[in-house]
């Protein structure tokens, strides 16, 4: 089985890799029937020549690969037919401006894997970026409060080598006595949190985050049971809560009032109620003022997110009362940072955490007969058609959804 490493060719440019030279060596000598071929590149954050000298073969033989593996969408121009590829394709919620791209894999009869949908048996993601996305989101949400308020000035976070580094930039900060509030305990909210304890920020509890007042910076991090309730009153829990989410209604208000930071780091489900918006961003008692939406649903649960902002540009100001995009600097408006691609900010620590797991996972499904199924759960098409797991996505195929 020959693997090749495409060129990441998606504008803007993105440094990430499946997997790094390390990760090459290692699968390597664990899978002596594997190859490996490394497609040149310029903008990689690993150098052709770290994996010349990692002796990993950097040639532009991609047609001679079998199995395609690449990050970021591959343009249709330079999708190769008939070969196995994966990638993130951001196709599986019916995303209009990748229908071409599905189409496109379908008529090349390609057999597309999703990275989002590499699971295992209880449908749980086995590789993402997800932690890199709320490591780099805390620091760009603390770098937006610095310069919102003009009180430091943090370096973006692309222009530092890795979290480490984030950090040390982070520990020479000194914030007033803030509110810090977290939504979500999974790999991008637990990110997110790293970087809080980083700081030696003070974490409490819901009560103590509601009712009482600090004289050094604190956060509060909750999950879904904390920020809903059930609209009949009946207690609820996050079980029911993901299995009724229509049976709920937001209770995020009562947070709002005494939050002057925001980090969104939630996973978003359709039926949810939003956690709030913009009548809500209007009322008087609205205290949030920065708000670091990792999560980037546009125009959805944080209604101060109207557009996703980017790396060179991360930060823009939300005005509620005109709900118009404003200076984010303007002393009404609400900061927002809603960059949609934060784990590109941070790309050797987020390559090597994420080659790690899908050298784990699905590397030895190539060899072990895909005895888990993980091959079988993320194959979105074959032989020109969308398998059955899928199936739901043709009529966005053929442009008839509703």
């Amino acid at each position: 089985m020959k693997f090749g490493i495409i060129q990441e060719r998606k504008n803007p440019p993105d440094k990430r890799v499946v997997l790094s030279p390390a990760l090459c060596q290692s699968v390597l000598d664990k899978f002596p029937d594997a190859e490996l071929v490394v497609e040149p590149s310029p903008i990689r954050v690993f150098s052709d020549e770290e994996y010349t000298k990692a002796r990993i073969e950097v040639a532009s033989k991609m047609e001679n690969c079998d199995v395609l593996l690449g990050v970021k969408e591959v343009p249709i121009s330079a999708l190769i037919p008939n070969k196995k590829y994966f990638f993130f394709s951001h196709t599986i919620k019916k995303q209009s401006y990748n229908r071409d791209l599905l189409r496109a894999i379908l008529a090349k009869d390609i057999e597309l894997y999703d990275h989002e949908v590499i699971t295992n048996q209880n449908g749980q993601r086995l590789v993402a970026f997800g932690r890199y996305a709320g490591i780099v989101g805390a620091y760009n949400g603390i770098r937006a409060y610095g310069l919102k308020f003009e009180l430091f000035e943090l370096p973006k976070a692309e222009n530092l080598k890795d979290q480490a580094a984030l950090i040390a930039a982070l520990k020479e900060v000194h914030l007033p006595n803030i509110k810090v509030l977290l939504t979500g305990r999974g790999r991008v909210g637990n990110g997110a949190k790293e970087m809080l304890d980083a700081m030696k920020m003070r974490r409490v509890n819901v009560s103590e985050y509601l009712e009482d007042s600090f004289d050094e910076p604190v956060y509060c991090q909750i999950d879904a049971s904390e920020y809903n309730k059930r609209k009949d009153g009946v207690r609820g829990n996050k079980a029911d809560f993901f299995a009724n989410p229509e049976a709920y209604k937001s209770n995020f208000f009562r947070f709002a009032k005494v939050t002057d930071f925001y980090i969104a780091g939630h996973f978003y489900g359709a039926g949810a109620p939003f956690l709030y918006t913009r009548e809500d961003a209007k009322h008087s008692e609205f205290k949030i003022k920065v708000v670091a939406d990792v999560s980037c649903d546009i125009d959805g649960p944080i209604a101060t997110t109207i557009r996703s902002s980017t790396i060179a540009e991360p930060i823009y100001g939300y005005e509620p009362q005109s709900e118009r995009e404003v200076d984010f600097k303007d002393k009404a408006a609400i900061a927002v940072m809603a960059v949609d691609n934060l784990p590109a900010e941070l790309p050797r620590d987020a390559s090597d955490g994420f080659g790690e797991a899908f050298s784990k996972y699905v590397i030895p499904a190539f060899f072990n007969g895909d005895k888990d199924g993980i091959l079988d759960r993320a194959r979105m098409t074959s032989n020109g058609k969308l398998t059955e797991r899928y199936q739901y996505l043709q009529d966005y195929v053929d442009g008839n959804e509703n």
